[in-house]
């Protein structure tokens, strides 16, 4: 039953809501005194003065150094600033923060790397603080490095006793910044990127005249995709190179493409890596390195020629191929032949050590996590990541500042990935090409950068428990630049028991060094 207002209710609520009109029509806005107008925007200038922006006359802090080395001393100039990039009328787009250490007293020949990591879009961060300048982040085992043990020290490997040294942060990164009406979009795509990046070379060279000096690019993860790219657009501006490295390499994002197995592929021979280093391979072969080429061979030959048959494949083929890749791979065989014999990276990394509560890392298989779902088909983050992220952080925001000498109230950007507006331009142009890519492949670029400088020398480093750039997908990779035997041999390659971040493993590093060392001595003579 509907209920009624009481008579008078009714009639007093029909009074106030016909009074309303005659209200409203006599109201007026009440302005603002000119005080609080005042204040608001005196409020808005001083946050706008207070906003710390990128500058476009370059900075430079310059300190002076040294360092034992395995080799003696070395003094050394850290230069920490920045270089600003401009359009071909001279206009300044960027700002791209650096940090460079040279050698005293190196003359004329003496070799200038420039070195980037990837992402894309990450800062050189971990570049810069772990790898082969003259300090670095201490690691031992692979396992969580907790603030108690944050420690930066000297770096006998560095190879300031053969290069001096830039590290470059992308765009959007670090303390790098778009300048004047260019935003982190305009930088933030395969050619645009390695635009920016060839003309923040080029202007380090301009201003410090090295255009004698013997040139390397030194690139790590996607930083490798990025070399291609990069190497090209310097031929085109006329600086030749003379070497690159790879360390851990992706030159071709084809392999990704659902429907193909080629990734499949790609992955097994870390996997057998993986396993090994775990224990979970029967009869654990005493050489990883031998044991790994059994597995290329049966990969290449059995396991190729089985996944191209798709759902064609004959049973006893198919049970004879799972029963070998369980072996290979550690993980049992009722689980091999529910993968279908293609097993996703996620899925691996949970289920190798499912037994013990915890999932391997993808960029360094070697680390583990402890997982919250013991059933997850693949973990909630990278151990091999967070375990040494805030090492690295703590270590370069003391290190910039207390030695270096660099100040800016920017923030340090880890990475472009929080940007609103940050969605990375995949297409790609590479030379001679008429129409652009839609997944990048640049070991186009490699192949014609080494075809038109046949000087050019390449080194590719490679860590066995990389399943993030797997070696055998490198491998894979450098078969298919189409390059005659004289090219193919300006190419070497290097394998260490380790992850993505070869550097992360301290006791490879005197190896390590000694073969980028003598890689050098060939590649940048003169």
């Amino acid at each position: 039953m509907r209920s009624l207002l009481p008579k008078t209710l009714l009639t007093a609520s029909l009074i106030a809501v016909a009074a309303v009109p005659a209200i409203a029509e006599d109201a007026k806005p009440v302005e603002k005194s000119s005080e609080a107008k005042d204040h608001k925007d005196a409020l808005k200038e001083d946050a706008e003065k207070a906003w710390p922006r990128p500058p476009v006359e370059e900075q430079a802090s310059v300190s002076k150094g040294k360092v034992d080395t395995r080799s003696g001393t070395i003094a050394y100039t850290a230069t920490a600033g920045t270089l600003t990039i401009r359009d071909d009328t001279g206009k300044p787009t960027a700002s791209l923060f650096y940090t460079a250490y040279t050698r005293d007293g190196g003359g004329p020949n003496r070799p200038v790397s420039f070195f980037y990591n990837g992402g894309p879009g990450s800062s050189t961060v971990w570049l810069r603080m772990g790898s082969f300048g003259p300090v670095r982040v201490a690691t031992d085992a692979p396992i969580y490095v907790a603030p108690s043990s944050y420690a930066l020290k000297p770096n006998p490997d560095t190879l300031l006793d053969r290069t001096d040294l830039v590290f470059i942060d992308a765009v959007g990164t670090g303390w790098s910044r778009p300048l004047g009406d260019k935003t982190g979009k305009d930088f933030w795509g395969v050619d645009q990127d390695g635009e920016a990046f060839a003309r923040a070379i080029i202007r380090y060279i301009d201003r410090n005249d090295r255009w004698q000096s013997p040139k390397v690019l030194f690139g790590e993860s996607y930083g490798t995709l990025r070399n291609g790219v990069v190497a090209a657009k310097l031929e085109a501006h006329g600086l030749s190179l003379d070497g690159i490295v790879m360390l851990s390499t992706i030159l071709n994002y084809g392999v990704e493409q659902p429907g193909y197995d080629m990734l499949p592929m790609t992955l097994v021979p870390t996997y057998a890596a993986t396993a090994w280093y775990h224990n979970k391979i029967a009869n654990r072969p005493a050489s990883l390195p031998v044991f790994l080429d059994e597995v290329r061979a049966w990969v290449a030959g059995p396991y190729a020629a089985a996944l191209a048959k798709g759902t064609a494949i004959e049973p006893a083929e198919f049970d004879a191929t799972a029963r070998q890749l369980a072996a290979y791979t550690g993980l049992s065989e009722a689980f091999v032949r529910r993968a279908n014999l293609r097993i996703p990276l996620g899925q691996f990394q949970t289920e190798l050590l499912r037994e013990k509560g915890v999932a391997t890392g993808r960029l360094d298989t070697r680390y583990l996590l402890d997982v919250a779902d013991a059933n997850a088909t693949s973990p909630v983050e990278d151990p091999s990541d967070t375990a040494i992220t805030g090492a690295y952080v703590a270590a370069f925001k003391t290190y910039v500042s207390k030695t270096l000498g660099f100040k800016t109230d920017m923030p340090y950007l880890l990475s472009a990935y929080n940007a609103d507006d940050f969605d990375w331009d995949w297409s790609h142009k590479a030379p001679g090409a008429w129409d652009k890519q839609i997944s990048p492949d640049t070991g186009i670029d490699l192949a014609y950068v080494m075809r038109v400088n046949p000087a050019l020398k390449v080194l590719f480093l490679n860590g066995y428990y990389d399943a993030a750039t797997q070696f055998y997908a490198t491998e894979y990779d450098i078969n298919h630049l189409m390059l005659t035997a004289p090219l193919r041999a300006n190419i070497t390659s290097k394998y260490y028991e380790s992850g993505h971040m070869l550097y992360l493993n301290q006791q490879i590093m005197p190896q390590l060094h000694q073969d980028i060392a003598s890689w050098y001595d060939s590649a940048t003579k003169r």
